[in-house]
């Protein structure tokens, strides 16, 4: 902490460690009893977050007779979910960039997909009515180094190929939109993301589900799964469901699949969010349009404006713990709060003053490629999806609907990816985990301090394939 300017640490003198999304006017629906006893049903899910009520909810959509069952060891959109900085993307491969150099000839279908996956999410929050605050003001990726625009015109030219409609801004263009004096250009995505939040989104979801008739039990921690002759058993400590197949939607949380552990860390990101800004203050930063904000580094910042003109800022710092541990108190860190108040300043030194009223942080279920994969358990009656790597809030929708087709047995356009049929990577065991990411990390942080000059070992991942950025 000794780095920091002591005078940005006034900042954070009202910060309270809590959830924004959940300190505002709640909408959340009524607690689901725990399970006790023993349910049938056809399908079960385990999580209600995004990806288990998509899974949920597009089941129930597909076969209105379908008996599902959601069971969650927490309550509804407690993890991720319910925790990130409500940017829903179009892209199903954590960035185009990253699809790119992993997927190269299956893009032009992955690109078609993201399209018709975000436009699918916008149709499901109309049709049920959910207030999520649904706003399609796309997205600005900002250079703050010279050598950053590179990437963005490499970008901008290869997606303009694929059919996409960004385009490369200048330094004046980009400060004409957003006052920053360490803006260097930006790339402009103008309908590739929308903004949401998050919790609500949750809420709207699991309503959605509701009205279905989906059954949903919270505070029920799966113990294991069990395999009969015709189908599986979901054991919680005071009930169990026997279904003819299951799902897995644990994200972050340790799956019930042993042999997919290889393949997922967890590591954590933190957000601020501040005071609402007085009309002086919105008038000193521009951003009349109210898009999406990241920058371009390979550790990058993202930011956004939330309804009430509060700024969201998160991101940089992505902390694995050793062993891959989950935990509460990992959920809070000072000096990570201390470095992104005074990224902020750097990057918005017109709001000096300006205090941040919450903080808090939440694990990110990472794998090598950065994007989700499948897998199949128990002679094709278990599915599940893992990975996201921070951009689920749209790509979970896909990922519920991969694990249906794959439970189903559809021989389809999603189900003949490489990017379905494959897995990533897998990590070392520990220590050499811990080694490999801290290694990774600050390989990473060095260059970004040097032009984006990649080191031996960047170079060896990305000869691997692993192509490891933020």
């Amino acid at each position: 902490m000794a780095t920091i300017d002591p005078s940005i640490l006034k900042h954070l003198s009202q910060m309270q460690p809590e959830l924004y999304w959940l300190d505002q006017d709640p909408l959340e629906p009524l607690p689901h009893p725990t399970l006790i006893g023993d349910v049938t049903s056809d399908l079960c899910i385990v999580g209600a977050g995004y990806t288990g009520l998509w899974t949920a909810l597009l089941a129930k959509e597909a076969n209105p007779e379908r008996e599902v069952v959601v069971v969650e060891q927490r309550e509804t959109g407690a993890g991720a979910s319910g925790r990130n900085g409500g940017f829903c993307s179009y892209s199903l491969t954590h960035g185009f960039m990253n699809g790119y150099g992993r997927f190269k000839d299956e893009m032009a279908v992955i690109e078609k997909l993201g399209r018709e996956n975000l436009d699918a999410i916008e149709a499901t929050i109309k049709k049920y009515g959910i207030e999520c605050d649904f706003e399609w003001n796309g997205e600005l990726r900002v250079a703050v180094e010279d050598w950053q625009m590179k990437g963005l015109e490499e970008e901008a030219n290869l997606r303009n190929s694929f059919g996409d409609n960004v385009e490369l801004l200048s330094q004046q263009q980009i400060q004409s939109r957003i006052k920053s004096p360490i803006y260097k250009g930006a790339l402009w995505d103008p309908d590739g993301t929308a903004l949401v939040d998050p919790a609500r989104l949750v809420w709207g979801l699991e309503r959605a589900c509701i009205s279905l008739g989906v059954k949903i039990f919270e505070n029920s921690h799966v113990d294991r799964l069990e395999r009969t002759k015709n189908g599986m058993i979901v054991h919680t400590p005071y009930g169990s469901v026997y279904a003819t197949k299951v799902a897995l939607a644990t994200n972050v949380f340790k799956s019930l699949i042993k042999r997919a552990h290889k393949y997922v860390v967890p590591v954590y990101d933190f957000q601020l969010v501040t005071e609402p800004l007085s009309a002086e203050q919105l008038e000193s930063i521009g951003w009349d349009e109210r898009e999406g904000l990241s920058d371009a580094g390979n550790q990058f910042h993202y930011y956004r404006m939330t309804k009430d003109n509060e700024i969201l800022w998160g991101g940089y710092d992505a902390i694995y713990n050793f062993r891959g541990k989950v935990r509460q108190e990992y959920e809070t860190d000072a000096e990570t709060y201390a470095h992104l108040a005074e990224a902020f300043l750097e990057t918005f030194p017109q709001l000096r003053g300006i205090k941040f009223t919450h903080g808090w942080g939440g694990a990110i279920d990472t794998c090598s490629r950065f994007s989700p994969f499948w897998g199949m358990a128990y002679r094709g009656r278990v599915a599940y999806v893992l990975g996201y790597t921070g951009l689920g809030v749209g790509s979970t929708r896909f990922g519920a609907q991969v694990m249906l087709d794959l439970l189903d047995g559809k021989d389809n356009e999603r189900t003949r990816l490489k990017m379905v049929r494959k897995k990533p990577m897998p990590f070392p065991p520990e220590p050499l985990r811990f080694i490999f990411i801290r290694l990774t990390q600050w390989s990473i942080n060095q260059a970004d301090k040097h032009q984006g000059k990649r080191n031996l070992w960047l170079k060896l991942l990305d000869s691997l394939g692993l192509g490891f950025d933020s």
